[in-house]
């Protein structure tokens, strides 16, 4: 007990220093991780279970920061029944949330039960901001709300002949695993494995990437052999996947406004052994059999694993990403060779980054047509492309579109 209601001050503490934040700071994840990192009292469990209520705060900010000032306590107890359960969080739960019913997966019973502990004569708010309505009515509908609520699982992409060394290795470290339905080479990993640490994934055996992530190109199925530019590469997970599509023979031109991003690529080619089918972008390179543009964005997909950005993104910030997304989309199809694809993809759910820019695109470049995707797996038709939901697939939400250049 003592050392629960320590925890409980610490969490406080915490909270508190990051509640200025939570509503306009765009960055709060490095926020938290200095915060966390900062504090000389904590080991690695306590950050685990700080980690795990902050960010179940701001999943669950609209039923939590109210109960903030008029009732702590109460706002505790919710916070762990709420948390999910963790070896760090389990004993903290244990206590705090010792006299609350199991916690149900859906939002809907979740509020209910909240709501008979608060003696609520009304609705709990909703988890979602309202301006997504509009933008995103899918999201709303129960098994995607629920989804979006829920912190997000774990998945990684095994390399080609390495499943079996992958699969021991989980065993060994006593990780239950759980391949996708969906995706050969995809596999769910328990939320709090230390996958970053183990000599699998050192050894270039297993990338993390979302299943949503790793749906888009899947779906592409691009020929294998083909010269390909990733023109928002990032710290290259899709580039990577791309890589193993296209085959030892297939290259690939990395493009990032960002340097140390296009760095971190670097090193994970090297590590999953791909190095040499990848090189930098040169403005005078020519043309592609494909170009993708995974064009910055909303992120409205990954809200379960970037929570803060449910209250920190606001309509002007969407009209401002269209903006971008479509200079990108004029800038980068020239690339594209007759008969070559051009793949422009957001993590958004968002109709005017998606359809929209999409159409705005399209209504100025008939030299290009969309095509329905080879393996459309759960995504549903979405003007002229299509979407991942996060219930479809336990996974991050996408949009993706591919066009063929006439």
């Amino acid at each position: 007990m003592r050392i629960v209601a320590g925890q409980r001050r610490t969490a406080r503490e915490f909270l508190a220093a990051l509640r200025p934040h939570w509503r306009s700071d765009a960055g709060l994840p490095g926020r938290i991780d200095r915060l966390l990192k900062g504090d000389r009292r904590l080991g690695s469990r306590d950050r685990r279970l700080y980690r795990e209520l902050i960010y179940t705060s701001l999943r669950y900010l609209p039923w939590i920061e109210p109960l903030l000032d008029p009732a702590p306590d109460l706002a505790d107890a919710a916070l762990a029944w709420l948390a999910a359960d963790l070896p760090a969080t389990r004993p903290y739960r244990s206590v705090l949330a010792a006299d609350w019913p199991p916690c149900p997966s859906g939002a809907a019973a979740k509020a209910a039960v909240l709501g008979e502990r608060l003696s609520a004569a009304a609705p709990l708010p909703s988890l979602l901001p309202a301006w997504l309505q509009a933008e995103a009515p899918g999201a709303f509908a129960p098994a995607d709300y629920d989804a979006l609520a829920r912190r997000a699982p774990l998945w990684v992409r095994v390399r080609a002949g390495r499943e079996a060394a992958a699969r021991a290795e989980w065993t060994d470290l006593g990780w239950p695993w759980k391949p996708s339905e969906l995706l050969a080479d995809a596999y769910v990993l328990p939320e709090d494995a230390k996958v970053a640490a183990s000599a699998g994934y050192l050894a270039g055996d297993y990338e993390i990437q979302d299943l949503g992530s790793q749906l888009i190109l899947a779906a592409v199925a691009p020929a294998t052999a083909g010269h390909w530019l990733d023109a928002c590469a990032g710290a290259g997970g899709k580039t990577l996947q791309l890589a193993a599509l296209l085959g030892p023979a297939g290259r690939i031109d990395v493009h990032d406004v960002r340097p140390e991003a296009l760095a971190e690529l670097g090193r994970r080619a090297e590590r999953a052994g791909c190095a040499g089918q990848i090189r930098r972008h040169s403005p005078g390179a020519g043309t592609y059999d494909g170009v993708l543009i995974d064009a910055p964005c909303s992120g409205s997909g990954t809200w379960r694993r970037a929570p803060h950005l449910k209250w920190t993104t606001q309509p002007g910030d969407l009209r401002a990403y269209r903006l971008r997304q479509e200079a990108l989309l004029g800038r980068f199809a020239v690339r594209v060779r007759p008969g070559g694809l051009l793949v422009y993809a957001t993590c958004s759910l968002c109709r005017g980054e998606n359809e929209g820019a999409l159409e705005s695109f399209l209504s100025g470049s008939p030299e290009f047509a969309p095509e329905a995707p080879a393996r459309p797996f759960t995504s549903r038709p979405a003007g002229a492309g299509f979407q991942f939901w996060p219930a479809g697939h336990d996974g991050d939400g996408f949009f993706a579109a591919i066009l063929r250049r006439r």
